[in-house]
């Protein structure tokens, strides 16, 4: 027996919001709980109902569904349903779980829910290489983050998770691997200085001697250094130029 979701539609079109609801009809295991046409009721929606999913539209008067991401802690699986597929191709690396196109068609849709209970059991793997521009979409804790990657200080390797800190002092677990972010991380900006360690050379203050052939590197918004041996150091010291 398939797993019931209760779904929240955000979309400014009424009309778009009533014929989605009218595909979803034909999904036993979807409830759409609620609606919302704008950010601010969207918020508000989200906090009181706690959806399981949203089919959330990216343009919308005002605030849009980037805006949304990053007003709010969203612990809901997000489908994405924009007319630009340039959004939803480049913007979004797309720890969402999917993103369809206006008009959505009744076969589209029901791909992204088979996503949507198939998801744990085989997630989707994204291989693209991240811009410093890019904002990546991903789980961090028990909520998903819109996350800029030019804000990331450093990542640090935590089990099975690795942490995340942000220029701003947050920090957030994710099931991403340290080989992962090091493959995937613009290589001009992001260097890992220890098998458990990768740091933004951006936010690099200093590099000093320290005692037995190793090196701290002082990062803005840390008071404390990272300790790294003379091979890492050599790597980053040729990378700084």
């Amino acid at each position: 027996m398939k797993k019931t979701y209760n779904a929240l539609i955000i979309d400014d079109e009424r009309l778009a919001r009533k014929d989605l609801i009218s595909l979803l009809q034909a999904h036993e295991n979807i409830s759409v709980v609620g609606e919302a046409d704008d950010v601010s009721s969207a918020v508000n929606a989200i906090n009181s109902l706690n959806p399981d999913v949203i089919f959330l539209d990216i343009q919308m008067p005002g605030d849009s569904g980037f805006d949304l991401l990053e007003k709010t802690d969203v612990a809901a699986h997000i489908i994405f349903v924009t007319a630009y597929d340039e959004y939803a191709i480049r913007a979004f690396e797309v720890n969402a779980l999917d993103y369809l196109l206006k008009p959505v068609h009744p076969d589209r849709l029901a791909v992204a829910l088979e996503r949507l209970d198939s998801q744990e059991k085989e997630p989707r793997k994204r291989t693209r290489n991240l811009a410093y521009e890019d904002r990546l979409f991903l789980m961090i804790g028990r909520h998903f983050k819109f996350l800029k990657i030019s804000t990331i200080l450093s990542i640090s390797a935590a089990g099975d998770y690795s942490e995340v800190l942000t220029a701003d002092g947050k920090k957030g677990l994710t099931l991403k691997s340290m080989k992962e972010w090091e493959i995937r991380l613009p290589v001009r900006h992001f260097i890992r200085i220890h098998r458990s360690t990768i740091i933004n050379m951006e936010y690099i203050v200093r590099v000093e001697e320290w005692f037995n052939y190793s090196f701290k590197v002082y990062l803005r918004e840390m008071e404390e250094p990272y300790v790294i041996s003379r091979r890492y150091a050599n790597k980053l010291k040729e990378k700084l130029g």
